[in-house]
């Protein structure tokens, strides 16, 4: 793999309805200037050219700040927008069909909830799981049911790459996630839509490292 490994410490997916009337590229430039490591463009009401404009947007509002974006299912749209990767979830495209597409240079997540998902992504070439929901969340209507943190934990240990935390994550649940050893949290809502998008976006970036700290 010649991919430099992700930050994945404090990663953000975004959410077109929440982000309301700052919109997208506003929010995400708050939020990568207070401590977001990887962003996530996920709009799944949106048509191709739709994605491809606000992922451009995206692109752009990330220039020159190293903080990587992947593309949640599109793989096909990756290249058009700019990005620099692809995350697909266990209803997608296959991990081992995105990798393919997208070639060796391109970052590629994989969602899983089960430790049988972990299993079958080996040799997937993935560079990393994103493990969930953990908690309750209400972000995505069809999302799993909640695997807990005990789940997520055994899932850590055994998955070959790093692992990154979703679903019903905020400022209290940052610091049991990181108990787990995962290398990271994912979160929508805490970010998206919040009044003060850099102000939650530091608090949560304090609170996953002052749990890191006190390890």
């Amino acid at each position: 793999m010649t991919r430099p490994p992700l930050d994945l410490s404090l990663y953000l997916v975004t959410d077109t309805r929440l982000c309301g009337t700052l919109g997208v590229p506003a929010t995400v430039s708050a939020a990568v200037a207070a401590g977001v490591s990887v962003v996530q463009l996920r709009d799944p009401a949106a048509g191709d050219a739709e994605l491809v404009t606000l992922g451009r947007a995206v692109a752009r509002a990330l220039a020159g700040t190293g903080v990587p974006l992947v593309v949640n299912d599109a793989v096909h749209l990756v290249e058009a927008i700019g990005a620099q990767g692809a995350h697909v979830g266990q209803g997608d495209t296959d991990p081992r069909e995105a990798r393919a597409r997208l070639g060796h240079a391109a970052y590629l997540g994989l969602s899983v909830q089960t430790t049988d998902h972990v299993e079958a992504a080996r040799g997937a070439d993935v560079d990393y799981l994103g493990v969930g929901p953990v908690f309750a969340q209400t972000t995505k209507p069809d999302g799993a049911e909640p695997g807990g943190l005990e789940r997520l934990a055994r899932i850590v240990t055994l998955s070959p790459v790093p692992c990154v935390a979703i679903g019903g994550i905020g400022l209290e649940q940052a610091a049991q996630v990181r108990a787990t050893d995962a290398a990271g949290i994912a979160v929508v809502s805490a970010i998206c839509g919040q009044q003060d998008v850099a102000s939650a976006t530091r608090a949560l970036r304090a609170a996953w490292d002052n749990a890191g700290a006190r390890a």
